[in-house]
């Protein structure tokens, strides 16, 4: 069978199992195994494909139909143009969470250029985004001192795999939320916290589902790790310093609520679907 032929049947088999975007899926599984480029695997399109890798291929599409997530398969996810390796121990990087970097870079540029600031990631997972905002700000002549914690230590070992793969200088520490950091204090607070209804989850996809609980689970309300956030930040942010954070798409009144215990300036951006993301709060 050529790769084409085998590309074909690959989405047609995720399509008759209701695998949303089959093709896509499919097509990047065959880059994966045959450790093609897009580019090649068009100009190879009429290669004969050998037998094990025929088989491979039609046993991964298998996992993808049982709901493993691709980027596990592949141990890979772009993100802000970025690439990261992710498995079963860390969230995949969604592009929603692109508008907290991008959110976070437009301050950055907007009140700290040329200043010396430091910057806290929260439930950092794959570091994503504390690597992103360090490779982003390289060319702004900032010193800038990033710090990412996770619970997680496999999270940790990743996060620092993927600093080290794209070159950013983070300092990791493996923390409950603000724990190990008794002593610092932030410019900027960011974070995409586990908000999803503990009653929720398993009402979601089998994908989502297969990531893991500790970075979906918010607590019964969904709102465990805001309340941590509010209540202990004080501590951690310098005057006039800021908190972004993700939030679900139907959570802006209840996450404002919650800050407005310490906080006044508080906004929200919106993402390109037009849902609420991201929390936006002054000090």
């Amino acid at each position: 069978m050529n790769q084409k032929d085998l590309l074909l049947l690959g989405e047609s088999n995720l399509k008759q199992n209701k695998i949303e975007d089959a093709y896509i899926k499919a097509k990047k599984l065959l880059e994966y195994v045959l450790n093609q480029s897009k580019e090649e695997l068009v100009i190879n399109s009429l290669q004969e494909v050998s037998k094990e890798n025929e088989q491979r291929y039609e046993s991964l599409s298998k996992e993808i139909i049982k709901g493993k997530p691709i980027q596990y398969i592949t141990k890979s996810q772009e993100f802000m143009g970025l690439n990261f390796y992710v498995d079963e121990n860390v969230l995949i990087p969604q592009p929603d969470t692109e508008i907290l970097v991008e959110e976070t870079l437009k301050l950055i540029k907007e009140k700290y250029l040329n200043k010396n600031i430091k910057i806290l990631d929260l439930c950092t997972g794959s570091g994503a985004i504390a690597i992103s905002i360090a490779k982003y700000i390289e060319n702004l002549n900032n010193k800038i001192e990033i710090y990412a914690l996770d619970i997680s230590k496999q999270a940790l070992e990743i996060a620092k795999k993927n600093a080290k793969d794209n070159d950013a200088k983070i300092n990791f520490i493996q923390s409950n939320m603000f724990e190990e950091i008794k002593n610092l204090k932030f410019d900027i607070i960011v974070s995409n916290p586990p908000y999803i209804e503990t009653k929720t989850i398993p009402t979601l996809s089998k994908e989502v589902q297969s990531e893991p609980i500790i970075a979906l689970d918010g607590g019964q309300d969904g709102l465990d790790f805001y309340k941590i956030i509010n209540m202990e930040s004080p501590k951690y942010l310098n005057d006039d310093g800021h908190i972004l954070l993700e939030i679900g798409y139907n959570q802006k009144e209840s996450v404002t609520k919650i800050f407005e215990e310490n906080y006044k300036n508080i906004t929200c951006i919106k993402d390109l679907a037009d849902n609420d993301r991201v929390i936006k709060i002054k000090k």
